[in-house]
């Protein structure tokens, strides 16, 4: 391989590095924020569960379970999105290192 070649791929991977790490980061904010609002909705479901108020109830979920179930379903969604990008990114990585390390034959 020509050594041109070469060094424009290494340049490519650590491009494409640099935008997984960013996604990798990304993806970490998302799933911390995902785990908290499971632990609020979780919350908030024992919560209701303990209550016998029916006015109280739909105050609550109202409130309090609607939102947090509808973040939790968009975070959720987020990290899957992401997760499918960190895996493309994945490949580009791994079929960069193999092209770059390849012998013509």
């Amino acid at each position: 391989m020509e050594p041109y070649v070469k060094d424009a791929l290494i340049e490519w991977k650590e491009e494409i590095e640099n935008q997984k790490k960013e996604i990798d980061e990304e993806y970490e904010k998302v799933k911390t924020e995902l785990q908290l609002y499971s632990y609020k909705f979780g919350i908030t479901k024992q919560v209701i569960q303990s209550t016998i108020n029916e006015e109280m109830i739909k105050n609550i979920k109202k409130t309090y379970q609607q939102p947090f179930e509808e973040k939790y379903n968009e975070l959720r969604l987020q990290l899957k999105k992401l997760d499918e990008k960190r895996s493309v990114f994945n490949m580009f990585v791994e079929k960069i290192e193999i092209a770059s390390v390849k012998e013509p034959k």
